[in-house]
């Protein structure tokens, strides 16, 4: 049903402007900001049938967010990967592009139920029985930084004059209190991204003392890549780099889900641990999940070197150290210098049971600890004396052709290297500076 408008009140536009601010100041969410906004500025009397906002992130993984509100419905949230490539002919061709291109901080449409439509998207929007469209841009200041979004009406009138000066006011309050909640959240994605999900909970909770830490139980994983120096040593260091990238997404990833989180990378291995409490079930789980986490990264390194082989480069070889047991976690390092980290003898061994892959010529090595509270069948290939152990360490390979009755990790796959409409717009938000009329029409002579 159309909204059939009249005068918006500027008492009940206030109240919502008010509102925005207290929720900046709370530290609300970025997400319960936008929906708690949008279902108020329809309460205020604005007929508005659909609201999509778009957040530029600067998050080292993804670049934007983006909210679509329509009343009635829940709102959908859209905050996927980055992905290299050139925009489709959808996105050359929005409103937004428009804007960003043409350097306008407005464009508004009024939405033609039979002719022809200038942009791809007021096809749907007339699906909607949107009748009037507002798009804008709003800077945060400094590069790529800043909000697009489009409001739209149902109303039979389109929007009023006292609408569009409502909507017009709203966007200045809009922009500093999501600017606020995209800061948070920027600190929240980095720390996160940096250094842990559980280990950036604990910075932003206040532990950020240097000594400060806990004594926790946990699985651990080890790997690290095989010839890294010479490859290092024999290729430039873009192909290095795309190499050792390319070895972290296949075999690392696995980790990073399904209860483990990747502490840290050392050079071309890294540290993962499954937290557990310390009796014998929730020890079965954290060391069943790494396993299965295993299973999962040698099948995806597999695919990786199939890849490699057809393009004619060399396998990459490496080797994965599993352990369980006590280890350290907390802030080490200077008084204004820093690190999230875990230490302990347990971390000391998984190490070294990662190096004894070398020795072993197999790929996975674990403690007899570790196997014991995984189940399944197991060949014990040796015992070691690790240095700072008190008695020998039995070695353990996995059996993979019990790999079936470790349980995968769901839809990994889903949404991984999909481009979102968020991350379209916030990238044609970069190059719009570099697409005048005269670069455009220098690249039709070329």
């Amino acid at each position: 049903m159309a909204f059939v408008q009249g005068e918006v009140s500027g008492i009940l536009m206030d109240k919502v402007a008010d509102w925005l601010m207290r929720s900046a100041l709370a530290g609300d969410a970025l997400e319960a900001m936008i929906q708690g906004f949008c279902e108020r500025l329809a309460a205020a009397g604005v007929p508005v049938v659909r609201v999509h906002l778009s957040f530029s992130m600067l998050h080292p993984l993804y670049d934007a967010l983006s909210f679509t509100w329509r009343r009635g419905e829940a709102i959908e949230i859209e905050g996927l990967r980055k992905k290299d490539g050139l925009p489709p002919e959808r996105f050359l061709r929005s409103p937004y592009f428009h804007l960003l291109s043409n350097k306008l901080e407005h464009l508004r449409r009024r939405i033609d139920p039979e002719g022809p439509s200038e942009f791809p998207i007021f096809e749907d929007l007339r699906a909607w029985g949107v009748t009037d469209y507002l798009a804008f841009v709003h800077s945060f200041g400094g590069e790529q930084r800043g909000m697009l979004g489009s409001w739209s009406t149902d109303s039979p009138q389109g929007f009023s004059e006292s609408t569009l000066a409502a909507l017009l006011r709203i966007q200045s309050p809009l922009a500093v209190a999501a600017k606020m909640a995209v800061l948070n959240k920027l600190a929240d994605n980095m720390l996160t991204t940096y250094v842990g999900g559980d280990a950036g909970k604990r910075v932003l909770r206040g532990q950020v003392k240097r000594g400060d830490g806990d004594t926790i139980r946990a699985a651990l994983v080890m790997a690290d890549m095989r010839g890294s120096t010479r490859l290092a040593e024999t290729v430039g260091r873009e192909s290095y780099i795309d190499t050792l990238n390319a070895f972290f997404d296949a075999i690392a990833a696995p980790f990073n889900r399904n209860g483990g989180q990747i502490l840290s990378f050392l050079g071309d291995g890294f540290l993962a641990v499954y937290p557990c409490e310390r009796h014998r079930a929730p020890s079965e789980v954290a060391c069943r999940a790494a396993l299965s986490g295993t299973f999962r990264a040698t099948s995806r390194m597999a695919d990786l070197n199939r890849a490699r082989e057809q393009k004619g480069l060399g396998k990459i070889a490496y080797g994965i150290g599993l352990h369980v047991g006590n280890v350290m976690f907390g802030n080490v390092g200077l008084t204004d210098r820093l690190t999230f980290s875990t230490f302990g003898s347990a971390v000391n061994e998984v190490q070294r049971l990662q190096n004894l892959t070398k020795k072993y010529h197999h790929e996975i090595i674990a403690s007899s600890d570790f196997a014991g509270y995984c189940g399944g069948n197991w060949l014990e290939i040796g015992k070691e004396q690790l240095a700072g152990a008190k008695q020998k360490l039995i070695i353990m390979h996995p059996d993979f052709s019990d790999g079936g009755a470790i349980a995968e990790d769901g839809n990994f796959e889903e949404g991984y290297d999909r481009m979102s409409d968020a991350e379209q717009v916030m990238m044609l938000h970069r190059e719009a500076e570099h697409r005048s009329p005269f670069r455009r029409e220098m690249k039709k002579l070329q």
